[in-house]
């Protein structure tokens, strides 16, 4: 994105804010709640998505650095396997509080 069109993106922003108002004003409180609940489970889902990213992006160094000290010492097995389950646990924890919330 060029630099104009982030300045920009606070007004763009507000703007679609103001309109999805008027919008659901005009719809009636029923269509409103459901536009509010699939906003919910679209943002449910991002949050499992980055959870799930975060993860995988941390288990990248985890997993190698386990692998290493496996191949020096076969007693590491057990702590390096521990350790690279260790982040997965907070995409069990975001699925956990998705359905919770949900």
């Amino acid at each position: 994105m060029t630099e104009t069109a982030l300045t920009e993106l606070p007004a763009i922003v507000e703007t679609a804010s103001i309109a999805l108002q008027n919008q659901s004003a005009a719809m009636g409180p029923e269509a409103a709640q459901n536009i509010a609940n699939g906003y919910g489970a679209a943002a449910a889902g991002i949050a499992v998505g980055l959870a799930a990213l975060a993860a995988g992006y941390a288990e990248r160094g985890i997993g190698a650095a386990a692998v290493g000290a496996i191949a020096e010492d076969d007693d590491m097995f057990v702590p390096g396997l521990i350790m690279t389950v260790l982040p997965e646990t907070l995409v069990i924890l975001a699925l956990v509080v998705v359905f919770i919330l949900g």
